[in-house]
């Protein structure tokens, strides 16, 4: 996924196609999987590949309809649609398997996650053995695999695994053979938590660990898992983080699955127990999160654009003095907003965003060293006293880094990101060959850092967008102290009363001075 493909996504929905049987009683197939879609804010369409009766307790009869019925039904979508991305889920035999990767060939979707169905949770077939070989075949044509310890050891032709280094040297078995990315879940295996294990073909591996629940709903886990998958790859383009999310989102659904109270046997999960438990069918998505919070602080932003500061940093009229007292501040900042960084990496519910999180850490090191010593003296860089705005600011992320609220953390550190990639593209714009300040100004517009900044945005409104009313409104509360902070320490070089910007509270709109 490109970067302004990435970007687009932030904005808009992801149109994602189940392509599986159906389950009368709606806990798995193309039901559990149009609301698994819609449950994490993508448009669902299905096209039906077998009609299955069955319940909670069992498969009673499955009827394929004509193959020929089959490709009517794909080409009818694909000729209308833009699909941003594809679930496969039951495929039941051999026909219907290459009625399938016919089409896949033809069509070519953006991103395509395979759920291997073969045997239903009550024991039944859903995959005629005949077809396996099929199906192995059909794996080169998905990006994402997402087999539990039976379908793993069926894929290979083994038996199942016993346990979790089994199920994984099985998992980077299939993934080297195939070349395809394989999500081996671990729920079959014994332990107080359920890992799950994301599996390159170059054999690199992200762990994705959720308590276990002890219920006997779980019906439909797989199909619900793996479009959930398919439709936040469509937002974020990176898998590891759409894993992360979507098994969040399924360990909240499980939890709530007894409320429910469907069937006898093994019930459904309750797909929107989140949307509902945080205020029905009106719940924000995480862009609406991001155009809110972005307007929440449009009266600083546009204090900051009027500084005295930032004006004549963009004209080149800023004396020396006042330029290198702010990067004398902002190299003791960034000291310590890469140990905050470095405290969500520890606090980050995935691999993903552990990764994410500590490689901005590294980065903010990095920008430390190598850019503030090509303007200050390197033996110089720390000796600053900290000024009132950078020890308010400093104490205000360590505070909250040492309450240990992931979510809240993340909002506080987001406007050190969008704020600067905002005021980077405008002020870069004036970084001309005879510019005084140039090569600092081309720095704020580094498209590497927008991009950060867009999987900064992501994450942090995507949590947002799952959490309590409370719990929003304190990472919003965070995220906006933190924009107030930016604008006291952009202000305060050139400011007169620097020791008295704590009293400062209310932010009006003046002219926007450099757009």
């Amino acid at each position: 996924m490109t970067p302004a493909s990435r970007e687009q996504s932030l904005t808009r929905i992801p149109r994602v196609l189940s392509i599986a049987g159906t389950d009368p009683t709606g806990g798995a197939g193309v039901q559990a999987d149009l609301k698994s879609i819609a449950a994490n804010g993508g448009y669902g369409m299905a096209v039906v590949t077998a009609l299955v009766a069955q319940n909670t307790t069992g498969v009673r009869a499955i009827h394929t309809p004509p193959v020929e019925f089959l490709t009517e039904q794909l080409a009818a979508v694909a000729d209308d649609v833009t699909i941003d991305s594809v679930k496969l889920g039951m495929l039941f035999d051999t026909p219907i398997i290459t009625a399938v990767a016919d089409w896949l060939k033809r069509v070519r979707p953006p991103a395509v996650v395979l759920d291997p169905v073969m045997v239903a949770a009550s024991g039944d077939r859903l995959l005629t053995e005949t077809a396996e070989s099929a199906l192995r075949d059909l794996l080169p044509h998905a990006d994402l695999v997402t087999p539990n310890i039976p379908e793993l050891a069926a894929l290979l032709g083994e038996q199942a695994a016993a346990d979790w280094d089994d199920a994984l040297q099985q998992a980077e078995t299939l993934a080297r053979r195939s070349g395809v990315r394989v999500l081996m879940k671990g729920g079959h295996l014994d332990g107080a938590d359920s890992d799950d294990a994301l599996v390159s073909p170059a054999g690199d591996v992200d762990i994705f660990t959720a308590a276990r629940i002890d219920t006997p709903n779980t019906h439909g886990t797989g199909c619900s898992l793996s479009s959930a998958i398919a439709t936040l790859y469509a937002r974020s383009g990176d898998w590891a983080i759409a894993i992360g999310q979507a098994k969040s989102w399924l360990t909240e659904s499980i939890a709530a699955a007894s409320r429910l109270d469907v069937g006898r046997g093994s019930g459904p999960v309750s797909h929107f127990a989140g949307l509902w438990q945080r205020g029905g069918t009106a719940a924000v998505s995480a862009e609406e999160i991001a155009t809110r919070w972005w307007d929440g602080i449009a009266g600083v932003r546009a204090r900051i654009d009027d500084l005295a500061f930032i004006r004549r940093l963009a004209d080149g009229s800023l004396p020396r003095e006042p330029f290198t007292r702010y990067l004398a501040q902002d190299a003791l900042y960034l000291r310590d907003y890469s140990r905050a960084l470095a405290e969500a990496g520890k606090l980050a519910p995935s691999p993903a965003e552990q990764a994410f999180w500590i490689s901005s850490a590294h980065g903010a090191i990095a920008t430390e060293l190598e850019l503030h010593t090509s303007w200050l003296p390197a033996d110089a860089v720390f000796d600053a006293a900290p000024s009132p705005a950078t020890t308010a600011y400093v104490d205000h992320l360590l505070a909250i880094a040492a309450r240990g609220d992931y979510g809240e953390l993340i909002a506080a550190l987001l406007p050190c990101f969008w704020i600067y990639v905002d005021l980077g593209e405008r002020l870069a714009a004036h970084a001309t060959p005879d510019h005084p300040y140039a090569a600092w100004l081309q720095t704020y517009g580094d498209p590497a850092f927008r991009d950060l900044n867009r999987k900064a945005v992501g994450i942090v409104t995507a949590h947002a967008a799952h959490a309590t009313d409370k719990r929003g409104e304190r990472m919003r509360a965070a995220f906006e102290t933190s924009a107030r902070h930016e604008l006291r320490f952009f202000e305060a070089p050139l400011s007169q009363d620097a020791e008295n910007w704590e009293e400062h509270t209310s932010f009006p709109q003046p002219p926007a001075a450099i757009r």
